[in-house]
């Protein structure tokens, strides 16, 4: 097959700042520090030395990590390997990972990251070989096929976006909020590859060319209501909800179901999960939430639908052999964010804002099955039929779930007294209710289209508002109910961090190691965000390693690779490297029972620097 060169579209800056007059080497201290930056970073950002840590480069360096990507190649990029080797007895497979690609258009416009078009990053490993291919291409959404002109490469920003504005287009009654990128979450299944958004359709992926397939109706359509796990009686909402629906849909053309973008695999059953919830479900004091389960083939083989008595927003959540586990993150209409959204004035999201209205988080443990019709066979069943799910467990803290690491349940039986109990272990980043502010993630400033990294670096004394990981236990009697909920820090870690993982085959079972990014905590003016560092944890024993990448280097979301070992940590980590001083990208393999050593690090893959790309969201390995 005849290898074709990668398709690049040069950028062009929507401004273009003053070049210093300093030398290469040279940095000066400004009188007052930048509280921002713009997103719109220049593609010539001078390189500074690595050892440098004053405040100007440290926000240069958190600029650096949301540069607009406008290249792509549709033809696979063998990688240079620069370090160590890739092992021959690494399995053959494709890493997929996605995030946004392009924040500025060319007529003054930028968005939020979360509002990003969806770019697509694949590594394709061969250890027999030892060779890694690359490939990125955009995902052809509808907003993106109206914002890019085909012929000229260039881009105009159409569609407002849920979390920012337009400042270089139509903002009063512009309709287009709910911008379908695609940018959050990958997985492969069923022969399928899909990418998924918060808020819309997923968008399928022709695995080999990367190419767009279109949305995909995975569910089928249809609601099933033999199939509904429960809910309120028809009330006000109801009506409140008929009334919406022709607005939201007709008018700001949003879907009927909006995808939650995080999935789960029940590695046991072989079995793909997937979430979503009613549109309207976002401006009133109710909450529905349908469940899909999908076999090997992509048949769905069950639905459960919830309705629950409460105003929330979920992002991520788990499951047991038993349940679905939905952190109830409470939120609540924001009038006058409203209005000013529906005009056009500020973004979407500012209609909503947190409630800490209660000093406790809600959990939710929902039946994952349906009762059998024999009870006596069933003692777990019968004992979710005489629970309420519809009433939350309070978890004793405030407390915004982002990621959901793993849960499971075990259950312990009185044989004497023919009772049982359960515990129920979720591990998971969460952050305070006092820290998250829709407005400002990532430390956005739609009114200027800046970012400022201050808002994820927190001073001392507050850092402990970020995301961390923590472990939330509960007690339930032989009736189900709650007898005691706990939540502490995971293992003791300390550090601000987030994007938890396990070796998916423990998926919704104990599992004993988990891993995570964090940071060292070396950067003074970025202690805590972007992170530098991979973080094992043994959850037995509350041992901790880490493997950290460097100054002014940071790391996304780390994947675990499970190898020919039997053993739960038997295998490797994938994570990719952001060298912001030299703008350069790398996929670096490390060997997962290695970290912490000095040879943890097993090669590192260094991306062509024309196709440096930004920070990504989330991967999903899939062996060939």
């Amino acid at each position: 097959m005849q290898v074709q060169s990668c398709h690049i579209i040069q950028p062009i800056s929507a401004a273009s700042p003053a070049k210093s007059s300093l030398p290469a080497n040279k940095v000066s201290l400004p009188v007052k520090t930048p509280r921002a930056i713009s997103i719109t970073a220049p593609s010539d950002l001078v390189s500074t030395p690595d050892v440098i840590d004053d405040s100007t480069a440290a926000f240069r360096d958190y600029q650096s990590l949301w540069v607009s990507q406008r290249s792509e190649t549709a033809a696979p990029v063998t990688l240079r390997v620069v370090d160590g080797a890739i092992p021959a007895d690494f399995p053959p497979g494709t890493y997929y990972l996605t995030g946004p690609g392009l924040f500025t258009d060319d007529h003054g416009s930028t968005v939020h990251p979360l509002d990003g078009h969806g770019y697509l990053r694949t590594f394709t490993i061969d250890g027999a070989k030892g060779e890694a291919k690359f490939m990125a291409r955009y995902i052809e959404t509808e907003a993106q096929v109206e914002e890019r002109d085909p012929e000229t490469g260039r881009w105009r920003f159409t569609h407002r976006g849920p979390f920012s504005v337009l400042k270089g287009g139509k903002m009063v009654g512009n309709t287009k909020v709910m911008k379908n990128v695609a940018n959050t979450s990958v997985v492969r299944w069923g022969g399928r590859l899909l990418c998924l958004w918060e808020g819309g359709e997923p968008y399928e992926i022709e695995s080999r060319t990367l190419e767009t397939l279109g949305k995909v109706d995975v569910i089928n359509g249809g609601r099933d209501p033999s199939a509904s796990g429960g809910g309120l009686k028809a009330d006000v909402w109801d009506v409140a909800a008929a009334m919406l629906k022709p607005i939201l849909y007709g008018v700001f053309n949003m879907p009927p179901q909006r995808f939650l973008s995080h999935y789960k695999i029940d590695a046991r059953r072989n079995r793909l999960m997937i979430l979503s919830c009613n549109a309207e479900d976002m401006l009133l004091p109710r909450s529905h939430f349908t469940f899909y389960e999908f076999d090997t083939n992509f048949k769905l083989v069950q639905r459960r639908e919830f309705t629950i008595p409460e105003h929330l927003m979920i992002h991520d959540w788990g499951f047991t052999d038993s349940h679905y586990i939905l952190f109830g993150n409470r939120i609540k209409l924001d009038i006058t964010g409203s209005m000013a959204a529906v005009c056009g004035l500020s973004p979407m999201i500012s209609a909503l804002t947190v409630n800490p209205s209660k000093p406790t988080s809600p959990i939710y443990l929902l039946p994952r099955f349906p009762a059998p019709v024999d009870h006596h066979h069933d003692h777990q069943s019968s004992r979710d039929e005489i629970r309420d799910w519809r009433v939350p467990i309070e978890a004793p803290s405030q407390m915004w779930v982002l990621h959901v690491g793993n849960a499971f349940e075990e259950t312990t039986r009185d044989h004497e007294n023919g009772n049982s109990s359960s515990e129920i272990q979720i591990q998971a980043s969460g952050c305070s209710y006092r820290w998250f502010n829709f407005q400002k993630l990532f430390g956005y400033d739609w009114q200027s289209g800046k970012l400022d990294p201050a808002m994820m670096n927190l001073n001392q004394g507050k850092e402990k508002l970020l995301p961390h990981l923590v472990q939330v236990s509960i007690n339930l009697d032989s009736n189900g109910n709650c007898e005691n909920c706990t939540v502490k820090p995971l293992n003791q870690w300390s550090k601000a961090a987030d994007f938890p993982v396990i070796n998916h085959e423990y998926s919704g079972r104990q599992n004993t190691f988990i891993y995570a990014a964090t940071s060292s905590g070396c950067r003074q003016a970025l202690p805590h965000f972007p992170f530098d560092t991979v973080v094992k944890l043994n959850t037995l024993d509350e041992s901790t390693r880490t493997w950290s990448v460097g100054t002014r280097r940071f790391v996304g979301e780390p994947i675990f690779v499970p190898g020919s070992g039997t053993q739960e940590d038997d295998g490797y980590i994938l994570v990719v490297e952001y060298a912001v001083a030299t703008r350069r990208c790398y996929l670096v393999i490390l060997d997962s029972k290695r970290i912490g050593e000095a040879d943890a690090l097993v090669a590192r893959l260094e991306v062509p620097k024309n196709l440096n790309f930004p920070l990504g969201f989330h991967g999903f390995w899939s062996p060939s």
